[in-house]
């Protein structure tokens, strides 16, 4: 073919060319048109799909958003006012929350677990003729005040299973029974929990709960026990010492034993009826008291206030990073002075004459 039929067949072909991407154009609306000059050669597909993935884009950084919002840590200062009850401590010297009624607010604490999803565990021991006195007025009220709309577990241990009392669950509530070996002494069940409370975090506690209580069973919810009682590591205020002086407090003066306390030292007395946290804390309270009353059996001594004893030191040592008040766990012989507002859990009646004859 010579040079001018050459030129002829490609003008006829840049024509057909043009000629077919006009009628594309004209079919096409969304690429002809004005309004998106930008990109106007892309196929109508690539142009859409661009579109959803800017879209996509822009959810997935506000869900981010959103999800770090979420996860920002609750500041002390979002929902604690210390100054609201100025007659009591409410912060100790290393600036952990001593929480009274009316020094929280619940509605922000509410609003931030809500989103977190919570899970707590309460663990409670029950033997011998604990079972009957005691057990099923302390899961009932539980049940109605501890961390009502969020998710429960009760780990009760008692020791025999047969004869646990059937209680009826709200909803968001589960419990757990497990049977528990007997002991021969009083003083040496409340020294055990130590243990089993240990190796129940171990074995399963610590991948079904956020947070963990433990708690004594002679005792009854009164009334709401609530988010503000959450923390890393938390003791209650013993009911009897709150106001006393440190070198008053009923510690263990000896010094051969592992819970020894010298005079001129100590914060406050802390009350065993109540400890919780998180429960890598609550491992570490609970291996660490029984580390210690394991080498008091060693020496050949038993501590004044057994496991409460162990759990003074331990806290002398590891401060709490949150205290509750009296409130929490009030003993009504006491009567009821001002600074008590609204008692949360009561102490029951102690008839050790008939449940600590367990022999």
């Amino acid at each position: 073919m010579n040079v001018k039929g050459k030129v002829i067949l490609s003008m006829l072909v840049v024509s057909t060319v043009i000629v077919v991407f006009w009628e594309y154009i004209n079919r096409n609306p969304e690429v002809g048109d004005s309004s998106i000059q930008k990109g106007w050669w892309f196929p109508s597909w690539f142009s859409n799909g661009t579109h959803s993935y800017h879209e996509e884009e822009e959810d997935i950084d506000k869900a981010k958003e959103q999800r770090k919002e979420d996860e920002e840590e609750l500041q002390l200062s979002d929902w604690f006012n210390p100054h609201k009850r100025p007659e009591v401590v409410t912060m100790t010297g290393w600036k952990a929350p001593v929480v009274w009624e009316g020094t929280y607010n619940r509605a922000i604490l509410e609003n931030y677990y809500a989103k977190q999803k919570i899970t707590v565990g309460l663990t409670v021991f029950a033997v011998g003729r604990y079972i009957e006195h005691y057990l099923e007025e302390f899961l009932t009220s539980a049940n109605k005040y501890f961390m009502v709309g969020h998710r429960v577990i009760f780990y009760i241990m008692v020791d025999d299973i047969s004869r646990m009392p059937l209680i009826e669950l709200g909803p968001l509530r589960s419990f757990k029974v497990f049977e528990i070996r007997p002991e021969k002494r009083w003083q040496d069940i409340s020294m055990m929990r130590m243990k089993t409370i240990g190796e129940h975090i171990v074995a399963h506690i610590q991948h079904e709960v956020d947070f963990l209580f433990c708690m004594d069973v002679d005792q009854v919810f009164q009334d709401t026990f609530g988010l503000e009682t959450l923390g890393q590591s938390v003791a209650q205020l013993q009911a009897w010492w709150y106001k006393a002086d440190p070198d008053e407090f009923t510690y263990e003066r000896r010094k051969e034993s592992a819970a020894y306390i010298p005079f001129g030292q100590g914060d406050f007395y802390y009350h065993a009826a109540i400890f919780g946290g998180t429960p890598t804390q609550v491992l570490n309270i609970t291996q660490e008291c029984f580390k210690g009353i394991l080498q008091d059996k060693k020496n050949d001594i038993e501590a004044e206030w057994h496991d409460e004893s162990h759990l003074n030191k331990y806290f002398l040592l590891n401060k709490p990073t949150k205290i509750l008040s009296p409130e929490y766990c009030w003993d009504y012989h006491i009567g009821l002075p001002s600074d008590i507002k609204l008692v949360k859990i009561s102490w029951q009646t102690k008839e050790y004459n008939l449940v600590r004859n367990n022999v």
